[in-house]
């Protein structure tokens, strides 16, 4: 991912050098287990302790010659291993012991991170919900009017969103935590299933069942699908503040600095570009999903058309996503409302948001289904004809709109605010 969307502690678990050291821990950790068993001899592993981890750049001189990376980086490792020692490195392992072992531990721990985001976005969408519990604005429904509602109802049903992604997030952390060191075509037919055990514990990792030299792909689908889930959350949000932002509403603003320049035409424009950018991203994490599920099909026990693929899209849907789920978080916590221009709006349509209250009434106190509606909606189609107010066009049908305000919609609004409130507890 381009450095303008990657946040410097995701970049690192992805870094080259990050993934070497993880190669070197999986090497040390095997060979413990070999020792146990009696396999390999103990100063072996402390000569393998000693060595630097190899720089990328000395990887990828030696990978020129060789044209295999795992291969390349063993090379380079052992270098800085005395012989007699170099000998008993990667011990009765493939290549895909090494990788897919050290990804489930990356993986994991970039699911971790993501998680922490995730988790913040949460809390301030709670927090932002009751501080905006009673601020009135109009519904909409299909970009029209509807009924009135609260901004603090809007954002409490995307704080439930977000909290029904942290738990996808959850079960395919579970899902992607897992390593294999079974040999080739997973028989484990050059190396005891002791030192899968042995290294897999040690990295807080599950072990693949029924390994096939690699582990399942459907694994590493399932989180993407869980990550493009949470990007479709905070797209839905940003979508919303984007539609409150334009001209006519101007409900809500994204903080600017006053170095901020919205185009380099037109010196009043104020665009929700932080909006519109982290909707844009969303598109892609749902592209990397599709190309996950491309990756989990492979040849009988395991071929290399998932590779490429692989190197774009875990690191860069991690990437994403954390980056969408931490600016969203800045966003909402800087947002400004304008609560005054939210009840303005609910009056713009003179009445009209009433007409479900009025149909009610009328149904209340005996008035036929069909009759009451048509007499509702006439008195509609004459205000929205000719610009009188709703209650004058419903007085000349002979009935009283009632003094209604927006408050009367939200007479039972409080069952939403208990169930936020135990929301909220989790943060606790």
């Amino acid at each position: 991912m381009i450095s303008r969307y990657t946040l410097p502690e995701m970049a690192e678990l992805f870094s080259d050098q990050s993934r070497y050291e993880t190669w070197v821990r999986v090497e040390i950790l095997a060979s413990e287990a070999q020792v146990r068993l009696g396999r390999v001899p103990g100063e072996a592993v402390e000569d393998m302790r000693r060595a630097p981890v190899p720089l990328p750049s000395r990887v990828a001189e030696i990978e020129k010659e060789r044209d295999h990376e795992v291969l390349s980086f063993l090379a380079a490792y052992c270098e800085e291993i005395p012989e007699a020692s170099a000998r008993w490195v990667h011990l009765g392992m493939t290549s895909y012991d090494l990788v897919d072992t050290s990804l489930g531990l990356t993986l994991a721990r970039a699911t971790d991170l993501l998680t922490a985001a995730a988790r913040r976005l949460r809390r301030v969408l709670v927090d932002k919900a009751f501080e905006h519990w009673d601020t009135v604005m109009v519904g909409r429904t299909h970009g029209v009017h509807a009924e009135p509602t609260t901004f603090g109802h809007k954002l409490g049903g995307y704080a439930f969103a977000v909290e029904r992604s942290l738990k996808r997030l959850a079960a395919a952390r579970e899902a992607i935590a897992v390593g294999t060191i079974s040999g080739s075509v997973g028989t484990y037919g050059l190396i005891d299933p002791f030192v899968e055990e042995y290294v897999c514990e040690a990295l807080g990792l599950g072990v693949e069942p029924s390994p096939s030299q690699v582990v399942a792909r459907d694994r590493h689908a399932q989180l993407l699908q869980a990550v493009a889930a949470l990007g479709a959350c905070v797209e839905q949000i940003a979508l919303e503040l984007r539609l409150l932002q334009r001209t006519e509403l101007r409900e809500v603003e994204e903080q600017r600095s006053s170095a901020y320049q919205g185009s380099s035409a037109m010196p009043h424009k104020r665009n929700p570009t932080t909006s519109e950018r982290l909707c844009g991203l969303a598109r892609l994490l749902r592209g990397y999903a599709n190309m996950s599920l491309e990756n989990v099909a492979l040849w009988h026990e395991r071929d290399l058309a998932h590779q490429s693929v692989e190197r774009v899209i875990l690191p860069d849907s991690l990437s994403v996503a954390y980056f969408q789920a931490t600016k969203m978080a800045d966003l909402l916590e800087s947002l400004t409302v304008h609560p005054d221009r939210m009840r303005a709006h609910i009056d713009q349509t003179d009445g009209l948001v009433y007409s479900s209250s009025v149909l009610a009434e009328l149904l209340s106190d005996g008035v036929e289904r069909e009759e009451a509606y048509r007499s509702v909606q006439a008195a509609a189609n004459h205000t929205i004809a000719t610009g009188d107010h709703f209650g004058d066009s419903l007085a000349k049908g002979g009935i009283d709109l009632g003094g209604l305000k927006p408050e009367r919609f939200l007479v039972n609004h409080d069952v939403i605010r208990n169930r936020l409130e135990k929301l909220r507890e989790l943060e606790d």
